[in-house]
């Protein structure tokens, strides 16, 4: 059997590492072959097989699903976290995802992340509580079942009826709770999903009562006027952190508005980029510190505006090319203008100002004003903008919303129910967009200036698409601005993957904080825990079912199902007036929901108080980039609002998963991966592999099949391919490990760097993972593997072939068992269902006592007595003089079973006559020598790079190029390693040249090659004498029996006859050798002339020949 592949990375180069070996008759190719035709159903009728044959195909699907069933059956998760009760505790939250939704690719990896690392801390002694959760209030529910029922907005929910409509959500939350238990379970994901935590659930409602009473009673939670984003089909507000997650482009007209000054005969040009808002329109604004100008233009107007901002927008009105647009008949600076007023645009927003009592229609003052585009002068409506609310209120300006909660515009407007921002679906359906006929309007009555097009980020409603309002209401906020230097501080205490997003992304969120706009004008949701009174307004808060029973006299509110209608019904006293006290209607932000869990999944403060203490803050959580302002801020906001500390120390940002070509996976595009056909497909070690070594986990990730299929071939096929070599000759020699023990003393220095290597690798996969640095544990075990199988094994191969059960052979065997069983355990965490499937073989088939699964046994302890430097660096020397040769071999095209003469090697370090032999044997060449200088053989040619000498010396270059041309290369090159760069002077112009200045060819001498790198050098001698080149034909002929063997289908020990015809040079060298090849392919006899069965013709190196072989 031959384990290997022939191309494999040194340092991050694809070099080709397969060689000749010891005895070797055929290069390695990754898969597992029989030397001598091996069936596996008659090896297992001719021995007792110890341990289970290894099915040597790469389709480990079905393999997954009986470990699956494994784990199910005898209950090992269960185990692992019993067996574990003593250890530490290492909490990991599960954020919440929502069961009405599919399982889509970006879910795979998240849950390989958030089970591998849980898995590992497990495995080194942790207790590692993972409770799986379900988001289930918020509006995506709601949405889904208005789709349903045929609703359309609030209004047909009333009339269908609150409660019948409540219980269809509560319904509709778990379609499709199956599917994802089952996708959780076929990527090995691991959480206690029997027992999960449930947001709707009363008791985690309870506790969130609880965390809203404290906030209020710290006086951070109250009700304010204030203009949100807000969402017209959904009829609520969002948070700012939901916002965040619904831009897209849009390509539309501003306006620039003519204001006509009152008394006077000039205008206000004002911009604004929400024409909608015009018939609310009280104000202008301008830059008190900016220069404004008074101009005459060329249309005959007299206008104000910036005096930066003149040309850009006067300009074009100039008549004549050279003719001027505009004169300056005054200047001022913005304080100038302050007071000075203007007639108003429309005449309700006139009369809603008179009903206030209100001044308006004068210019306003403050810096958010700037230069970069418009007039300089902004149109100022206080319900439709943060910044216009703000001046608004320091000018006691009145409040004019003339837009419905619908986003209609109002009866007294010129515009009566048309829609502020209507989708184009509404548009088809009939609705009529409000900003054209705004436009038309004012360019009827000749106060339009222009009306460009711009295209910019808007924000939408991320539940439905609607283009969002920025819109003045009355909503229930979290003050977090109160606590922003608490959040911000307890920022820094976490560890953060990648840092960056916890001091960008994350800190310049916390450093721009806004108060947490919390209610939710809906009805699927947790109820806001606020009555007020109906008389005086009076309001208290709520913190629990037996308070709220105590207060209202009605003890049923202990066992009452806290959601709208139920809770609605119980009134309370108010204790200022005697008067009734009725709940306020609005539920709660869901993201409210996902960031209690830390402490609502426990039922705390009612429940489990020590248990809650215990598992707060998180050692570990994450998700994809897109929480950062979703759950990570609300569970971070809600741990400092009441605990005044972090609710997570360490969190592993995850980027999101695209298309093979980087685009962002959608159904509409045609490019979206079903995880679950991914997961038939290609299995679930290989797509976790694949996330955990492609990339850095906070990059985005590139979907491909292809390179899924190489991860599983590169590192799991060679890993399961060296664990089915070593079954398959384990049962052959009926070797068991339980029988034998390692012993140091004993063992081969080939045996000692395997040793050697495995406790490095152990230990750089312990370090990796302790700091959540997965990829680079995922290189060392690649790494690891690779050298396992394609040197290791393969420069052992024939201990395991030798007859009997020497010392040297059980050295052999319980090295490489040691290593599979080791690597297994330290990889468990990463591909938990391969590694499974190995331990149960190779472990409990020789031990009975052992942990009933890899999953319950010990992380591997690092030996660090094993590990010898020495030896790891002068094998790793000896590879890369192997590599170096086989590149040579491949530029001077000699097959690798062509003997060589000599090989000349130059590097810092020599190797002893150990590591020669390898060297020898594994590029079949006859004579290897270290040299210090191979100057015989090599020589060195430079010419100037360009892109780098260009910049620096210019027109000099064709001297440099010159000069260099007549440099002696060995002598040079010799500067160039010593110093690191040449000196020298060409045109009176000093020159200092590194490598990277130079293009270096090395010039070979004829009958010689050579190959550079990593400081060595390699020079073969390629002239071939006769005899060299009748041994390539032996090796050659061994090789095409070998490979008839295997396609004839013979067994391993079968004995065959040969037969050599139609070619009496070949014919010559084989009757010479006879006895050699013999030996090598157990042929009892080799006949000439004639041809046996199964022959088939060959050329071998140029030279056509017969050969035949069967079973004697």
């Amino acid at each position: 059997m031959r384990v290997g592949v022939n191309v494999i990375p040194r340092n991050g180069k694809h070099l080709v590492r397969g060689g000749y070996g010891k005895n070797m008759t055929r290069p390695f190719t990754g898969r597992v072959f029989f030397t001598h035709g091996h069936k596996n159903h008659s090896i297992k009728e001719k021995m007792n097989m110890l341990y289970e044959k290894v099915q040597t195909d790469l389709n480990f699907v079905e393999r997954e699903k009986e470990v699956e069933k494994f784990w199910k059956d005898n209950k090992i998760f269960e185990k692992s976290i019993e067996t574990r009760k003593q250890g530490e505790t290492y909490t990991f939250y599960d954020g919440p995802p929502t069961a009405n939704g599919k399982p889509h690719i970006g879910h795979v990896l998240t849950r390989v992340i958030k089970d591998m690392i849980p898995r590992y801390r497990t495995m080194k002694g942790y207790m590692v509580p993972r409770k799986a959760g379900w988001d289930t209030h918020g509006l995506p529910v709601e949405l889904e079942v208005e789709k349903l029922l045929g609703l359309n907005g609030k209004e047909q929910i009333e009339e269908y009826g609150m409660e019948p409509f409540i219980d269809k959500c509560k319904e509709s939350v778990w379609k499709y709770k199956g599917m994802w238990e089952d996708f959780s379970s076929t990527v090995g994901f691991w959480a206690d999903m029997e027992n999960p935590y449930v947001t709707y659930d009363d008791n985690f409602i309870e506790s969130e009562w609880w965390a809203l009473n404290e906030i209020w009673k710290k006086g951070l939670l109250y009700k304010g006027f204030k203009v949100v984003p807000y969402c017209p089909r959904c009829g609520t507000p969002l948070s700012s952190h939901e916002v965040a997650q619904g831009y897209k482009t849009l390509k539309e007209r501003s306006a620039i508005v003519r204001f006509k000054v009152k008394d006077e005969d000039a205008y206000f040009l004002a911009w604004t980029t929400t024409p909608w808002t015009l018939p609310s329109n009280i104000g202008l604004c301008v830059n008190p510190d900016e220069k404004y100008v008074k101009v005459k233009v060329a249309d005959g107007n007299v206008y104000y505006l910036a005096q930066a901002l003149a040309d850009n927008v006067l300009g074009s009105l100039a008549k004549e090319e050279g003719e001027k647009a505009y004169e300056v008949l005054e200047t001022y600076v913005g304080t100038d203008l302050e007071y000075k007023e203007y007639e108003p645009l429309y005449q309700c927003a006139a009369d809603e100002t008179e009903k206030q009592h209100k001044k308006a229609f004068f210019i306003y003052c403050d810096n958010y004003v700037t230069m970069t585009d418009g007039t300089g002068i902004v149109h100022i409506a206080p319900a439709f903008g943060e910044d216009d609310a703000r001046v608004g209120r320091k000018y006691d300006a009145p409040l004019v919303q003339m837009v419905d909660s619908e986003g209609k515009l109002k009866p007294e407007t010129p515009f009566a129910g048309m829609r502020c921002k209507p989708t184009q679906k509404e548009m088809d359906e009939g609705a009529i967009s409000a900003d054209p006929e705004v436009l038309k309007d004012l360019d009827k009555r000749g106060l339009l200036f222009a009306a460009p097009k711009m295209e910019h980020d808007y924000p939408h409603c991320w539940r439905c698409s609607t283009p969002l309002l920025y819109y003045a209401r009355s909503s229930w906020f979290i003050k977090v601005t109160e606590v922003k230097e608490d959040l911000i501080r307890n920022n820094k205490e976490i560890n953060w993957v990648p840092e960056s997003i916890g001091k960008g992304r994350f800190g310049d969120w916390l450093e721009n904080i806004q108060d947490w706009g919390i209610s939710r004008d809906r009805y699927w949701g947790t109820p806001l825990n606020i009555w007020e009174c109906d008389d005086c307004g009076h309001q208290l808060s709520v913190g629990s079912r037996k308070e709220l029973a105590d207060l209202s006299g009605d003890p049923s509110a202990e066992t009452c199902e806290l959601h709208r209608p139920y809770i609605d019904k119980f009134e309370i006293t108010c204790p200022k007036c005697d008067k009734k006290m009725h709940r306020v209607k609005e539920v709660i932000d869901c993201w409210f929901d996902s960031g209690a869990m830390p402490f609502a999944q426990l039922h705390y403060p009612f429940e489990n108080k020590e248990l809650f203490e215990k598992q707060f803050p998180a050692e570990f959580i994450s998700e994809a980039v897109d929480q950062t302002r979703g759950w990570f801020y609300s569970l971070h906001a809600e741990a400092t609002l009441l605990f005044n500390k972090p609710a997570f120390k360490n969190v592993i940002v995850l980027g999101l998963v695209q298309d093979e070509n980087g685009q962002k996976m959608s159904k509409s595009k045609g490019n979206a991966v079903d995880p679950f056909d991914a997961l038939e497909k290609y299995g679930a070690d290989a797509i976790r592999w694949y996330f955990y070594t492609n990339s850095a986990p906070w990059l985005p990730s590139r979907f491909s099949g292809d390179a899924v299929m190489e991860g599983q071939r590169k590192f799991l096929g060679t890993l399961w391919n060296t664990y089915a070599f070593f079954v398959l000759y384990a049962n052959i020699d009926g070797f068991d490990a339980a029988n034998y023990k390692l012993e140091p003393d004993k063992l081969t220095v080939m045996d000692k760097w395997l040793l050697s290597k495995l406790n490095s690798c152990v230990k750089a996969v312990d370090d990796n993972l302790n700091n959540y640095r997965i990829p680079e544990a995922g290189k060392a075990l690649d790494n690891f593997v690779d050298e396992m199988s394609n040197w290791y094994v393969r420069r052992s191969r024939e201990r395991f072939w030798a007859k009997g059960m020497e010392q040297d052979k059980i050295s052999a065997y319980m090295t490489l068992y040691t290593a599979l069983v080791t690597v297994a355990k330290a990889a468990a965490p990463m591909v938990p269902f391969m590694t499974e499937e190995i331990y149960q073989n190779l472990v409990r088939n020789s031990f009975a006592d052992a942990p009933e699964s890899i999953h319950l046994c010990d992380f591997p302890a690092v030996d660090e007595s094993l590990i010898d430097t020495k030896l790891e660096k002068d094998m790793e020397e000896v590879l890369d003089i192997v590599v170096l040769g086989r590149a040579a071999r491949n530029a001077a095209n000699i097959k690798n079973r062509q003997p060589i003469g000599r090989m000349y090697v130059k590097a810092d370090e020599t190797v002893g006559e150990f590591y020669t032999d390898i060297i020898r044997e594994e590029l079949n060449v006859k004579n290897v020598s270290f040299t210090d200088d191979v100057r015989d053989f090599t020589s060195y040619s430079f010419k100037p790079q360009l892109k780098t000498l260009g910049p620096k010396y210019g027109k000099n270059v064709s001297a440099i190029k010159a000069y260099l041309e007549g440099l002696d290369g060995n002598v040079t090159m010799d500067e160039l390693n010593n110093n690191g760069s040449i000196k020298f002077t060409v045109n009176d112009v000093d020159v200092e040249l590194v490598k990277d200045d130079l293009l270096i060819e090395i010039a070979q001498k004829e009958g010689f090659i050579s190959q550079e790198n990593w400081g060595i050098t390699v020079v073969l001698d390629t002239n071939l004498s006769e005899e060299l080149i009748n041994e390539g034909f032996v090796l050659e002929v061994i090789s095409k029996v070998q490979t008839m063997r295997k396609d004839s289908g013979f067994e391993v020990m079968d004995h065959i006859k040969v037969s050599l015809n139609g070619n009496d040079k070949l014919a010559e060298i084989v009757k010479a050798n006879s006895d050699s090849i013999s030996t090598k392919v157990l042929a009892n006899e080799i006949v000439y002339g004639s041809d046996v069965a199964n022959a088939k013709e060959w050329d071998i190196n140029g030279q056509k020949v017969t050969i035949g072989v069967e079973k004697v």
